[in-house]
């Protein structure tokens, strides 16, 4: 019982950030949404996988004011760095 609990307690304090995060879109999305692009975000070599580099890209993109975001570049070098449009 007491593990049913903390997961529901775990779930419940997850889902207000997941809520936050902008999410990530392909190309045909941005069209067939008609999305409106606000500006681009980087990540400079700070994470060390792909989904570390999308979640602080999604981050930015949250701070920017969006709720899209499309990666457009991404680039390993011992580390992860990547650009991103972000759209509304």
């Amino acid at each position: 019982m007491k593990m049913k609990t903390l997961a529901v307690a775990a779930l419940a304090l997850a889902l207000p950030f997941s809520a936050l995060a902008a999410k990530e879109v392909t190309k045909e999305e941005v069209k067939t949404m008609k999305l409106e692009k606000i500006g681009t975000v980087h990540t400079t070599a700070e994470t060390t996988s792909p989904m570390d580099a999308k979640k602080l890209l999604s981050q930015r993109a949250d701070e920017k004011g969006g709720k899209y975001y499309l990666i457009i570049a991404g680039r390993e070098h011992g580390k992860f760095s990547a650009t991103a449009d972000v759209y509304k």
